[in-house]
C-alpha cells in the first residue's frame, strides 16, 4: 500500500491509475491524515436473467388488506 498526498494524486493521477489496475492499492492523504483509498474494481460476473425462477410464490392475498389489529400497531 503506497500513501500520496493529494498534490501528488492530482499531478500523477494517471500514473497512479495505471498502477492501481495492476493491483495496487493507493491511500490519499490530507496533511498526513488517509482521506481516500484507490483500489482495483473486480469485475463482477453477469447476472443470468431467471437464476431465482420459482424460488418465491407470490400468495394470492399479496395485495389484501392488512388486519386491523396490525394497522393500528404502525404510528401515523
Amino acid at each position: 500500500m503506497t500513501e500520496v498526498g493529494i498534490h501528488e494524486a492530482k499531478t500523477n493521477l494517471s500514473r497512479l491509475l495505471r498502477r492501481v489496475a495492476a493491483g495496487d492499492e493507493i491511500v490519499i492523504t490530507r496533511s498526513g491524515r488517509p482521506v481516500a483509498r484507490l483500489i482495483p474494481i473486480n469485475e463482477a460476473s453477469p447476472r443470468l436473467l431467471g437464476e431465482d425462477e420459482g424460488r418465491f410464490v407470490v400468495p394470492e392475498d399479496f395485495d389484501a388488506p392488512l388486519p386491523d389489529d396490525l394497522i393500528d400497531g404502525f404510528i401515523i
